[in-house]
């Protein structure tokens, strides 16, 4: 291969690197637009039956909130060591630590239907008897909690999945020190579901 050609080729592939950058941010940017249109709703219910919104916050466990929240932020840590493993072409490290972000999101995961079951336990749930009786702006924070945090959840499922595929490629040399764009964007992906549970968790479980 003359020198030209491999300049073209390695030019070709910055480009799809940059492509691949840009479609995921532009991606991210209207999962922003999802999210940020649900969070402006729950504000203007929340401003409108702040004393209900109160109440039923305090049926929520705090504490498997935090836990939750702590989980997920040690997630990301997991999912960022995995490509930086990579660029130091370090495939094991990098398998282990996405490994360790896929049995960290499950954790979560098993947490959040624990918190559910116990909900529904109670008869906390959207149409059911028990919640229909109470004040309006309690029937809107539960339903508020059930699709946003659901929304969530199968954000991470995806997300799980995912990674799953990442740590595929990178076992096959699909991913590598030199080619990890694919999992770069997995990490911004993941990051993302951190972020939005950061904005999910005090809106929810530290209302004052």
């Amino acid at each position: 291969m003359t020198t030209q050609t491999q300049a073209h080729s390695e030019s070709h592939v910055h480009r799809d690197d940059i492509g691949a950058r840009l479609g995921m941010w532009l991606f991210l940017f209207t999962e922003l637009i999802l999210f940020g249109g649900m969070f402006l709703v729950y504000s203007i219910y929340r401003f409108t039956h702040p004393e209900e919104f109160h109440v039923a916050a305090k049926e929520l466990n705090t504490i498997i909130g935090t836990f939750n929240t702590i989980i997920l932020l040690t997630s990301s840590l997991t999912m960022a060591l995995s490509i930086v493993a990579i660029q130091k072409d370090n495939k094991r490290l990098s398998i282990f630590f996405q490994f360790l972000t896929i049995l960290l999101a499950l954790f979560f995961m098993v947490n959040k239907f624990f918190e559910w079951s116990i909900k529904f336990h109670h008869g906390i749930y959207p149409g059911s008897d028990t919640l229909l009786n109470e004040k309006s702006g309690e029937i809107l924070f539960f339903g508020l909690y059930y699709v946003m945090t659901g929304l969530h959840g199968l954000h991470v499922i995806v997300g799980v999945a995912m990674i799953a595929f990442m740590m595929r490629f990178t076992s096959n040399g699909v991913v590598t020190h030199d080619n990890f764009i694919k999992l770069e964007n997995t990490g911004l992906y993941w990051h993302l579901v951190d972020i939005i549970w950061i904005f999910l968790f005090p809106l929810f479980y530290l209302i004052t």
